[in-house]
Parts: C-alpha cells; structure tokens; sequence
C-alpha cells in the first residue's frame, strides 16, 4: 500500500506534516483498567486546566483552527476533531471507554492537540492519497450522519473518502476484529520533523505495549510526500 500527500495541498501549507503509523498483529480489546483510569484521570485534570486556558488557546487547537482557515474551510462552523474532544472535555462530558484503539487514539489526540484518525487495513482498498475535498467529497461518518468535507483534508482509496481530521467514516472504523491498523496523525506543522518522529515513536509503543504487534512510523513532508507499507 502506497501513501501519499497531494502535492497542492503543500501550496496551501508549505510545512504540512502528515504522521503515519502502521500497526500489524494487534489485538483490540476493551481497554484494561489502567488505560481507563489513567485517561479519566488525564480528562479530570485537562478540565481544570481549561478553566484558565480556553479550548481556543491551546497551541495545538489553535494552530489546526490556522490551518483549517488556510484551506478554505471555517473552523468555527466545521471544528477539527481534537477541538471537538477538547470542548467536550471542558463541559465535563467526559469521553467514555470504547475499546483500546479509540481510547489510546482520543487519549493522543488531547494530549498532543492534534486530530488523529486510525483506520483498519482490511477495510482500505488499494493505495491511499491525502488531498483536499471539494463539494462532492463526503460519507457516513462515525458522529451517526452523512458529513461533507469541502475544504477539508480527507483521506482517500479506490473506494472512495473514509477518513479526515473532521470525523471518520464508518467504513474503515477500527473494531475488535482488526488486526493491522494505519493510525494517521495531523501533525502540526510548526513541530519540527525530529519532534514529530519522537511523537509516532511514543505513541506506536505505548500502543503496541497495550494490544501487542508491531508498528513502523513515517512523516510524509513536502520533501517527502509518499511512502510505502
């Protein structure tokens, strides 16, 4: 499976930075005790800090909002998924425990103020593009209805959109069934690629020290748009 980044999308954001993680031989289960209690704990202690720090002012919230600008689309009426973790947190409607994947995958995505998205191979068919959706780019995303994503980052196969840093689709949602999983990370493009490897690095191992397997990690750059699985 190849990956790549549409090269126009780099001149909308010349140091757009896409992380990717590939996962093989995982086992999905619910979540052991410790990875719920240390995420609770993690959202308890994030929503006091959001009583002095709104969701806005994040670094990492508000970079992505700059970005989402730069593409054309408003991130005050389409809010990039972290934001809408975050937001979610700060009310103290704290998420609740799906399985390991989703958990570790919202976990990293608060914690670092990125949008994460991961997917399950079996479902990807053919090779994998990232571009930038126009008004018939959509699916039936995991938020329960069809989304739209003009303006927005997508991620595409032979079959059509099925991921973005918006929502995902339900298409190529990660279940106690899948077994390799691509985990693709919206970096923020002002961490230097150094800091972004040492990021794929500790969340693939965290990761694979809780459903097992193995993970390689790659940054796709302007200088480096592509790479192959």
């Amino acid at each position: 499976m190849k990956l790549t980044v549409n090269q126009g999308l780099f001149s909308k954001i010349p140091n757009l930075k896409i992380g990717i993680i590939h996962y093989t031989k995982i086992v999905v289960s619910p979540s052991p005790q410790m990875i719920k209690g240390r995420f609770q704990l993690f959202q308890e202690n994030l929503y006091f800090e959001l009583q002095e720090t709104p969701v806005t002012e994040r670094p990492g919230i508000k970079e992505w909002r700059t970005v989402w600008k730069a593409l054309g689309a408003d991130p005050n009426r389409y809010r990039h998924s972290a934001e809408s973790l975050m937001r979610r947190v700060a009310k103290q409607n704290y998420l609740s425990p799906v399985h390991l994947a989703v958990d570790l995958n919202n976990f990293f995505s608060l914690q670092y103020e990125i949008p994460i998205g991961i997917y399950d191979v079996q479902h990807i068919e053919g090779d994998v593009e990232i571009s930038l959706g126009d008004e018939e780019t959509g699916y039936e995303g995991l938020n329960g209805r069809y989304n739209k994503l003009n303006h927005i980052l997508f991620s595409k196969d032979d079959h059509g959109a099925f991921g973005s840093p918006f929502v995902d689709s339900v298409r190529t949602s990660v279940t106690e069934e899948t077994t390799e999983a691509l985990h693709i990370f919206y970096l923020r493009p002002s961490l230097e690629e150094k800091d972004c490897q040492e990021l794929l690095t500790a969340c693939g191992k965290m990761f694979t020290q809780v459903a097992g397997g193995e993970f390689t990690t790659a940054v796709l750059t302007a200088e480096s748009p592509s790479i192959t699985i």
